[in-house]
């Protein structure tokens, strides 16, 4: 999902950055040759999470080919940012790509891309030996634009196509795809052994019994409604073939839809069921639905199931492809389970609980393409409640996040492997952003456990700046719910680990944050981007081969408040801090050299005792003299405090006020005072009067000794002739004399 944004921050642009290939839980493993500025050969990624997959990936990069390899890249819009692993083989015409079968398999299927516009075939051999079917390969779902999202550029550009060998083949053996008649670039294949079509349960009704045409040529739309109208409380069955269904079903409940197995049983529909209630009861299992949606157009109903399956129902061993969405779930859909099912080459996303969700279950599914959030919870309406996302597989979200939580109580997001979103999204996102009302924001529990993110996170065009692999977001309200990150593995993302927004750009806080128990391997940037006010304790998070720096601590809006973070000890390899708030670290970058003539203070944290009106604390190092801090009137002494982000050594301070003659001369007696922990002050300075005159810029020096060393720096005002309060238009900090 998305909505439109413009908050700015200085454009950084991400160079290509040498990754490693890396796909788990069921899936080979295999490693690319790394590039700068990667530090170090990156690790593969392994681990528990993830779906258990009845198929085994195979990059096309770590195959042989007479081809050439693309990538790695990260840049939105390219060919090789939207491959699994940043990495693909081009093909032209007459080149191939010889695969190394991983596993005993008589099936395969291929994501690929062809030039806009354009369609071929893929020849197959198998051990050197041509087989007489032909893999057909197409343009025709690929290169979606969808203006109207703030950011966007035309994305989607792979497809995915499967074939029945016709033959069993062992580990060991060669599979080769040659390029026929156009340039093709393969990006992975899927290895599966498919059992033998399933038998028809007795006692059910047959879809060609009531007058289905499995050939595909005629119109199968009565049939399906006359056999689910004739086996209520049963179950219709579609036995294999392929069937045409030219408008939705509507009226399901209390049956279940079977079929003989996702690649025997394939109903082509763009709208399979669309209604708005159900008593529920539906079972829909083992066919799939393949539609012809080739454009995302949201106010079409262009879904596997759009709407409402009613309580107790369930979605499984289902092939779902060339649809918007797979699953637009609305109304009730109590204790729903969503589960083994495959969700490819959606123009939006993949699943979406639409609000008032409670105790639904989506697990163990594998999903590749989306051109939106690849499985989310929008609570709309009503909170989503008690609901999951567990071991999913998630590949190459396009234009959104891989899982986002919009909202909700007491969700879970547990076991999952997401890799390579490629723009406007994180990997997992917990975010209040709302869309529109009457929305629900995050509430009771919200628990992260044991997910791995690999090359997740993205640069946002809209925000100017990137996307962390797990982003906390309070984007449109606060986060006050508790929110457990635990057990998380993030490799190779291309910027930071964990991020901290208020992504609307209007600084709301997020709180009660806990991460523990986690290993980031080659960030490129920071493990922690904190943009926002709020705070968050981190427990036994360890790091190696960190990009630039540990953490980027710089609220927006500038003045907005500061992030806290709590070291709840066994923390590692991140406890440095990028030093310059006006810059964003690039991947691989490190810390800048310091400046000595920068003001250590532009853009940092700025609290105070009080503020009046809409004169905040910020406005004193927001760089705009002619912005200020007031504090609150007729209450002397006030305090304005400003964190540098760590202990530096400062020489000297100058205040401002306003340049304009209309803030007539005044003295400001004002102490100087110093700290490295925000909680024990020392004297800097003693209180001492200091004269502001607009003859002279309104402008004040307070030199401090030699060997004075502090984060915080905080001025108190305990006396001004001009106004009743403490002022200041801009405070900088420097560390020369």
């Amino acid at each position: 999902m998305h909505g439109n944004t413009s908050t700015s921050r200085a454009a950084r642009r991400l160079p290509a950055i040498g990754a490693t290939v890396a796909l788990a839980a069921g899936m080979l493993v295999t490693l690319g040759a790394p590039a700068a500025p990667a530090a170090a050969a990156a690790a593969s990624a392994t681990a528990a999470a993830g779906a258990t997959l009845p198929f085994t990936s195979v990059e096309a990069e770590a195959a042989t080919t007479t081809g050439t390899k693309i990538g790695p890249d990260y840049t939105q819009g390219t060919l090789a940012s939207e491959a699994s692993g940043r990495q693909a083989v081009r093909l032209a015409a007459g080149q191939r790509v010889e695969f190394t079968v991983p596993r005993a398999a008589n099936a395969v299927n291929v994501a690929y891309s062809v030039p806009d516009g354009q369609s071929g075939t893929l020849n197959v051999y198998v051990n050197g030996t041509r087989l007489a079917k032909t893999l057909p390969v197409t343009a025709k779902y690929s290169y979606v634009d969808t203006g109207w999202i703030t950011g966007s550029r035309t994305h989607h550009f792979y497809d995915n196509a499967r074939l029945l060998l016709g033959r069993d083949v062992q580990a060991g053996d060669k599979i080769a795809f040659e390029a026929a008649n156009t340039q093709v670039t393969v990006d992975v294949a899927d290895f599966e052994q498919v059992p033998a079509a399933a038998s028809q349960p007795s006692g059910s009704v047959s879809v060609v019994s009531k007058g289905a045409d499995p050939t595909g040529q005629g119109d199968s739309t009565q049939a399906f409604r006359d056999a689910i109208a004739a086996a209520q409380g049963g179950v219709v069955w579609i036995p294999p073939g392929d069937y045409k269904l030219t408008s939705s079903l509507n009226g399901v409940q209390n049956v279940t839809l079977q079929g003989a197995g996702s690649w025997y049983s394939v109903v082509h529909t763009s709208r399979f069921i669309d209604q708005s209630s159900s008593v529920g009861n539906v079972h829909i299992k083992d066919f799939a639905v393949i539609g012809e949606v080739t454009e995302r157009v949201d106010s079409n109903p262009d879904n596997f199931v759009n709407g409402s399956l009613g309580p107790n129902s369930s979605v499984s061993g289902m092939w779902i492809q060339h649809l918007k969405c797979g699953l637009w779930l609305t109304g009730t859909n109590d204790n729903l389970v969503v589960e083994n099912n495959r969700i490819l080459d959606t123009t939006a996303d993949g699943l979406n609980l639409n609000g008032t969700a409670k105790g639904v279950t989506v697990r163990n599914n594998f999903l590749r393409n989306q051109g939106d959030d690849s499985l989310a919870m929008w609570s709309l309406y009503a909170p989503d409640t008690d609901s999951s996302f567990e071991n999913n597989t998630i590949s190459q979200p396009n234009l959104a996040n891989g899982i986002a939580i919009y909202g909700g109580t007491n969700i879970t997001v547990k076991g999952n492997l997401v890799s390579d979103t490629n723009a406007l999204g994180s990997g997992i996102a917990i975010s209040n952003q709302k869309f529109m009302d009457p929305f629900n924001p995050l509430a009771g529990t919200i628990t992260v456990a044991g997910n791995t993110l690999v090359r997740a996170g993205a640069m946002n065009p809209n925000w100017n700046h990137p996307m962390g692999a797990l982003r906390v977001d309070s984007y449109d309200s606060a986060i006050n719910a508790t929110v457990n990150i635990t057990d998380t593995t993030i490799t190779d993302s291309p910027y930071s680990a964990f991020e901290f927004v208020s992504g609307g750009g209007h600084g709301y806080p997020v709180r009660n944050v806990t991460v523990s128990g986690a290993t980031v391997k080659n960030t490129g940037t920071v493990v922690v981007q904190s943009e926002t006010p709020g705070a968050a304790t981190f427990r036994d998070v360890t790091a190696t081969n960190v990009g630039a720096a540990g953490i980027y601590n710089c609220p927006f809006p500038s003045g907005s408040g500061s992030f806290t973070l709590t070291d709840g000890g066994g923390n590692s390899g991140w406890n440095t801090t990028w030093s310059d708030c006006s810059s964003w670290p690039q991947p691989g970058q490190g810390n800048p050299d310091p400046d000595p003539n920068r003001n250590l203070a532009k853009g940092r944290p700025a609290t105070a005792t009080g503020s009046q009106d809409v004169y905040t604390p910020g406005k004193a190092v927001d760089g705009d003299a002619n912005s200020y801090w007031e504090s609150a009137n007729n209450a002397f002494p006030q305090s304005w405090t400003v964190d540098l982000g760590s202990a530096q050594a400062v020489r000297r301070l100058v205040l401002k006020l306003p340049p304009s003659s209309a803030w007539g001369a005044r003295t400001q007696t004002i102490t100087v005072l110093g700290s490295t922990d925000g909680s024990a002050y020392s004297t800097v300075v003693g209180a001492q009067g200091y004269r502001f005159d607009p003859a002279t810029g309104n402008t004040v020096t307070v030199p401090l000794p030699s060997g004075t060393s502090l984060r915080y720096l905080r001025l108190t005002v305990s006396a001004n002739t001009g106004w009743p309060a403490g002022q200041f238009s801009e405070v900088e900090v420097y560390q020369t004399a």
